[in-house]
């Protein structure tokens, strides 16, 4: 291990410093206000920053719940209360950003608890286990070559190893302008990789980002590689909370914020924005607003475009995102996912998180009873089980009870023992909210800085010019864009940080 973590040293596979922050007072040096639309990730990591440094920070979340894709809610079933959630999420250890803002509450991360294994489930080939590569590249990549039967030798020696350095060579700017255009399904068919190497190493990653291979950015793929396993010292190992999203996260970081003077009202939907002269007006329900010079977007694309649409003043003031909005709007494909409470456990061997591969619907396989306290609760006091089953990318208009008894009749074929358990009760949703990364869409995406004078974006389909992904590209936009905010009003910034900001083969140009 120490022999792995020096080499990558060498290799400058180590957290990087993106922003060192500082540069200004410690606190803002007089009073100003800022609006936060959204309390997901994004926005409740721009409104902690700024009310940290004394902004009066008011945070609109258009849901009942905070936390966005991250939330959780109550459901009421038969026997009792429960909280669901919208999927589980896997806290890697190089989100940097993201576990910076976790420890507000909570230094020592002690509500995370690391996940064991990662293995990847097919019903044609034997489950591959990815949760315990050594963490430091290219160590991790030898070892997967090495060891995986998905590719062997002569494999390699077939592969057309031109096509794949990109791979190895992710540049934030080289990167985009060569592959941007292609799709990932057709760097996947460059490589001439056996299609059980195919799918079991690189399918089931192009789906964990809410695309399909066929429509998403071949450039995008190269940069979550590099991201999740080539540019970072963690590993591909991850950890979650042992407690539902709202008692683990939402409520002590709401009660953080507003310890610092922030405002966190839920409920309240944005409706348009209108510029007063010295900043801009936030319209909600009724007529009633919230001014402030600075405000943060920290929406999903489909609620951002109707935000921005419903805004005529930035087709003046912000010509350039108005513009950007007919494509990045659109959001990816739908995600489904599915809560059981069955009336039986699956076998004790199975993992608590499981990829999938080549299922037509089913992507993941989490067992709650295994995770968080309260679903262990409910199945040590029924003898039954908690089973999440989660679509990254689905097909359109189909009811999201249909597509739960679609991932479950699928999960049988995998793991034959669920076929005689009895579902006590579902809960199962579907939307389509996640950006999208199609080709060519990277040098239309917006970033945090807009054209409007004071206006931010933040979330995980927002551009940045380092690495980042997921979780941790919501809470890194976040930051950012309060780092805009506090310099604008000299007060000192927060540092920002991110994985290896180039890959392996990319060289210093």
């Amino acid at each position: 291990m120490v022999l792995s973590r020096l080499t990558g040293r060498l290799l400058g596979v180590r957290r990087h410093v993106v922003d060192p922050g500082g540069d200004g007072a410690s606190r803002v040096p007089h009073p100003v206000a800022a609006v936060v639309v959204g309390g997901g990730i994004a926005g409740m990591s721009a409104a902690v920053v700024l009310a940290e440094r004394g902004v009066r920070v008011t945070v609109l979340e258009s849901s009942a719940t905070l936390g966005g894709r991250l939330a959780a809610w109550p459901e009421q079933l038969a026997d009792g209360v429960q909280q669901v959630e919208h999927g589980f999420h896997a806290f890697f250890r190089q989100y940097y950003n993201w576990r910076s803002i976790l420890r507000r509450i909570d230094p020592d991360l002690g509500f995370l608890r690391p996940v064991p294994g990662y293995p990847i489930l097919a019903d044609r080939w034997p489950t591959e286990e990815f949760g315990d590569l050594p963490a430091v590249p290219p160590l991790n990549l030898l070892a997967l070559l090495a060891r995986s039967p998905s590719i062997r030798l002569p494999d390699l020696r077939r592969m057309d190893r031109e096509a794949a350095l990109p791979l190895l060579g992710y540049h934030p700017v080289r990167t985009y302008a060569e592959l941007d255009d292609t799709t990932a399904d057709e760097l996947l068919d460059s490589l001439r990789l056996p299609d059980r190497a195919r799918a079991m190493l690189f399918e089931v990653f192009a789906h964990s980002f809410f695309n399909h291979e066929s429509e998403m950015s071949a450039a995008e793929l190269v940069a979550q590689f590099h991201f999740y396993l080539l540019g970072n010292g963690e590993g591909l190992a991850f950890d979650a909370p042992d407690e539902d999203y709202t008692t683990a996260i939402w409520t002590p970081l709401a009660r953080h914020l507003e310890r610092h003077g922030g405002r966190v009202l839920t409920g309240v939907a944005a409706t348009a924005l209108h510029p007063t002269g010295t900043g801009w007006r936030v319209r909600t329900g009724g007529g009633a607003g919230h001014e402030a010079p600075h405000v943060v977007l920290a929406v999903d694309p489909p609620a951002l475009a109707e935000l921005v649409g419903a805004s005529p003043a930035l087709a003046t003031h912000a010509p350039r995102l108005v513009a950007a909005m007919a494509r990045f709007g659109v959001p990816g494909p739908p995600y489904a996912v599915a809560r059981y409470w069955l009336d039986g456990d699956v076998r004790p061997d199975r993992a608590i998180f499981s990829g999938v591969s080549r299922q037509s619907t089913l992507d993941s396989v989490t067992l709650y009873h295994r995770l968080e306290r309260e679903p262990r609760r409910w199945a040590e006091r029924t003898g039954g089980s908690v089973l999440e089953l989660h679509a990254y990318a689905c097909e359109p208009d189909v009811p999201a009870t249909a597509l739960a008894e679609r991932m479950r009749g699928e999960l049988t074929a995998l793991w034959p023992e669920v076929a005689e358990l009895s579902a006590r009760e579902l809960r199962a949703r579907v939307q389509a909210r996640a950006p999208a990364f199609t080709p060519g869409s990277h040098a239309r995406r917006p970033g945090v800085r807009t054209d409007a004078d004071g206006v931010y974006l933040a979330g995980d389909g927002i551009a940045t010019e380092f690495p980042s992904a997921l979780m941790e590209r919501a809470a890194a936009t976040g930051v950012i864009a309060a780092n805009h905010i506090l310099r604008a009003e000299r007060a000192a910034a927060e540092p920002v940080y991110s994985v290896r900001p180039r890959g392996l083969l990319a060289g210093r140009a």
